[in-house]
C-alpha cells in the first residue's frame, strides 16, 4: 500500500513538472504570430518549433543567440518569459 502511494505521487509529480505554466489572458489581447515571432528573432532567438501550449502559453523550441537548445513558455500578450527548460 505505501509503496503504490509513493509510485502514484511520483507520477503525478512527474506529470505535474511537464505541464508547464498556465496563461488567462483573454485571446484578443494575444500578440499575434507574426509580431511574436518578429520580436523573437529581434532577441536573438532562433525558432524552430511555435506552438500555443496547453495551458494557453506561447511556447518555442529552437535556439538563443548563443546557440544553445531551449524550450520556453512565454505569456501571449507580453512576451515575458515564464519558464524555460
Amino acid at each position: 500500500m505505501k509503496r503504490a502511494l509513493i509510485a502514484t505521487t511520483l507520477v503525478l509529480t512527474a506529470l505535474a513538472a511537464q505541464a508547464g505554466p498556465k496563461c488567462d489572458v483573454p485571446k484578443d489581447r494575444w500578440m499575434s504570430e507574426a509580431d511574436f515571432k518578429a520580436k523573437m528573432a529581434a532577441d536573438g532567438y532562433q525558432v524552430k518549433t511555435f506552438k500555443v501550449s496547453k495551458g494557453q502559453c506561447y511556447e518555442i523550441y529552437g535556439f538563443d543567440k548563443a546557440g544553445k537548445k531551449v524550450e520556453i513558455y512565454f505569456d501571449p500578450a507580453t512576451a515575458a518569459i515564464l519558464e524555460s527548460k
